[in-house]
């Protein structure tokens, strides 16, 4: 069995956050899923845990942060081309999140950008030149 990962994160309104994170790709797994928690699929190795309040605290008793006002992660995808990139983040405005709360990156060999799911989760997206990727970010740069 390959190695698992479940993002686990705190939600306001676990419907509201369902219906995000379809809208950008991911598919609910309705074993995993009730009234209080939701087990988003987005690759057969990574999965979001989109957790109630009240079930995100069964599990810590650390405070939930305002992750509209604070981060504690970012979390990153990579995408197979710049295109990909664009097009993730470009459909998360229409499904109720935030489109680029951090500054687009374009290095050439590497490409991203970031959304920000309804709870201000952020979430970068990324591309890498599958050559960058093989021989390290720093020997691609010096070749250009």
């Amino acid at each position: 069995m390959s190695q698992l990962i479940f993002i686990n994160l705190p939600v306001a309104d676990l419907s509201k956050s369902i219906a995000f994170y379809e809208a950008v790709g991911a598919t609910k797994n309705p074993k995993f899923s009730d009234d209080t928690a939701a087990c988003m699929v987005v690759s057969d190795v990574i999965h979001v845990m989109l957790l109630t309040h009240d079930k995100w605290r069964t599990f810590t008793d650390r405070q939930i942060p305002d992750a509209h006002a604070s981060a504690q992660v970012m979390l990153c995808l990579s995408q197979a081309s710049r295109e990909a990139v664009d097009t993730v983040v470009d459909q998360v405005g229409g499904a109720g999140g935030r489109t680029d709360p951090n500054a687009t990156q374009d290095y050439g060999f590497m490409y991203g950008r970031s959304y920000a799911d309804p709870d201000g989760h952020i979430w970068e997206v990324m591309w890498m030149d599958p050559a960058a990727a093989s021989a390290g970010p720093e020997t691609f740069a010096a070749a250009l």
